[in-house]
């Protein structure tokens, strides 16, 4: 990594007793926090302990009840996030905010000096994209785009405006290891021009590889500053939620029998930055977890929006579900049928963002608090109440709107509303992004109780050692296409991450690596 910037250079930014009150918490309790010039500076805390209201009052996006704010040794007001991009502060959220129907270069302008033609923003992207390894086409339609896409188009923006302090919320969250690595490089290279970088991230190891300096949060006060690159990840995680995260505990059993079914589906991508699905075929039994890895982009989505129901233009008989036909199936017949999903999108298709929590629930468990043809609302924020309660859910309440909720809990909320639903099957993608390592062990080891009590799982993740965590056997997703099953204790980082580039022996990899050894050659699996 790169050697800790000067402690003698003056701070480029100081807070001084930040507090911020809301109705139902105190998010921010006098907070104080120190960045030097160059310093790439860890903010750790769980789901809800006040990083991201934090990085929200430096960034001008929220105003805070009390304290100060240095800036290069002098003291500011930041009143918009306009201000602080004028100051030299640069954001990259961990819930995009970016506008669905404009290109990415048109979203990268908005933030940009309107001096700047269209034209050149456009070959700006591309040249600070390429030059990043962030590989973003500026002209695509932002709704067209994966979530790890839209992510580089945020970074990328962020990275145009040439900041002296970047901030990074999650950045890492829907990255493979290999595009972790370029973003290292690219974080390094910025430290080492000078340029101050704030890092929150749940991924111990990340902030020890990468980060000079970390200031610990919990429950909205400054626990705690060490020098992360002289802890472990057992220390920083007793640092952040007073404890180590639980073990995860797996039983071994033989899987029953099929409960999903795809066969041979090919699906045409319905717009012209889509992935079109070739020939996928994919069998998924009572019992046990199946992985789905791949970059971000290579059809990840379009296979969920398939089996969930969400595209129903599968050929007849493609996709099934305990042998019964669903491919054309409404997402209510599929979940009548005992199929749940849980979307990578959490606000927006996970949950209505002004809608309460309460009010949440009704988009996938109306069976549950429904009485004699009628919903019962008292029913209906119990049901809230007590996926707060048993997911441990940071929040003010079964009335509390969606998007007051911090990702991580937010999260936990989506993935308990769906397992208490005792599903047959759960589909779920992305389950841990953005949660904090408590919270993401408490996830995870609810999908194995659910395994074990006999559901059958399909999890997307891009979070390999998640994949490798709880998976009893693993796929990958690239171009379009379903490389062979693996059972995961025969795989490794190596062989998954060579078949993420399509880089597998189809239709059959045994079959081949048996020819290849007959013949005394060297297959490449």
């Amino acid at each position: 990594m790169t050697a800790p910037p000067n402690s003698t250079a003056p701070l480029r930014l100081e807070l001084r007793g930040i507090t911020k009150q809301y109705p139902a918490v105190r998010a921010n309790d006098a907070v104080s926090l120190r960045v030097a010039p160059g310093q790439i500076h860890a903010v750790l805390g769980e789901n809800g302990a006040g990083k991201s209201t934090m990085m929200k009052i430096i960034y001008g996006a929220v105003k805070p009840d009390q304290g100060q704010i240095l800036w290069n040794g002098q003291a500011v007001q930041v009143a918009s996030p306009a201000a602080a991009r004028a100051l030299g502060i640069s954001m990259v959220y961990q819930h995009f905010s970016l506008f669905d129907t404009l290109t990415a270069a048109e979203n990268v302008w908005l933030g940009l000096d309107k001096a700047m033609p269209l034209p050149e923003v456009v070959a700006r992207i591309r040249e600070v994209s390429e030059g990043y390894g962030l590989p973003v086409d500026p002209l695509r339609p932002v709704h067209t785009l994966s979530v790890g896409e839209r992510q580089r188009v945020e970074i990328v923006r962020s990275l145009l405006t040439k900041p002296q302090l970047l901030i990074l919320d999650e950045p890492t969250s829907v990255l493979t290891p290999q595009a972790v690595e370029k973003l290292f490089i690219t974080l390094r290279q910025l430290s080492a021009e000078g340029c101050s970088i704030l890092y929150i991230s749940h991924k111990l190891d990340e902030i020890r590889a990468l980060c000079h300096h970390c200031t610990v949060l919990r429950g909205g006060k400054v626990t705690g500053e060490v020098d992360p690159t002289q802890e472990s990840n057992a220390s920083l995680s007793r640092l952040m939620i007073g404890a180590e995260p639980p073990t995860l505990h797996r039983q071994s059993s033989a899987a029953g029998a099929p409960v999903l079914e795809v066969q041979n589906l090919s699906l045409a991508q319905q717009d012209p930055f889509g992935v079109t699905l070739k020939g996928i075929s994919l069998q998924v039994r009572a019992g046990e977890i199946v992985g789905v890895a791949g970059v971000s982009g290579n059809g990840q989505q379009e296979l969920m929006a398939a089996l969930s129901g969400e595209d129903p233009r599968a050929l007849p008989g493609s996709v099934q579900l305990f042998g019964s036909d669903i491919a054309r199936a409404s997402p209510r017949k599929r979940r009548a049928l005992g199929l749940h999903f849980v979307p990578e999108e959490r606000l927006g298709r996970g949950a209505v963002p002004t809608l309460s929590l309460a009010q949440n629930t009704l988009l996938t468990r109306t069976g549950a608090v429904k009485a004699g043809g009628w919903l019962n609302l008292a029913q209906t924020r119990q049901l809230a109440a007590d996926l707060i309660a048993r997911y441990n859910v940071k929040a003010g309440g079964p009335d509390a709107a969606a998007r007051s909720l911090s990702g991580g809990n937010l999260q936990k909320f989506l993935v308990g509303r769906e397992i208490d639903a005792k599903p047959k099957l759960l589909i779920v993608s992305q389950p841990t992004w953005g949660v904090d390592v408590g919270a993401a062990a408490q996830i995870r080891g609810a999908l194995l109780a659910l395994r074990d009590a006999g559901c059958a799982l399909l999890v997307v993740s891009e979070e390999l050692d998640e994949l490798f965590e709880i998976s009893d056997r693993m796929v990958v997703m690239a171009q379009g296409r379903l490389s062979p099953s693996l059972p995961t204790a025969e795989a490794t980082i190596e062989r998954i991450g060579a078949w993420m580039s399509g880089l597998w022996d189809a239709p059959s990899a045994t079959a081949a690596a048996a020819a290849a050894n007959k013949e005394g050659q060297h297959v490449v699996h």
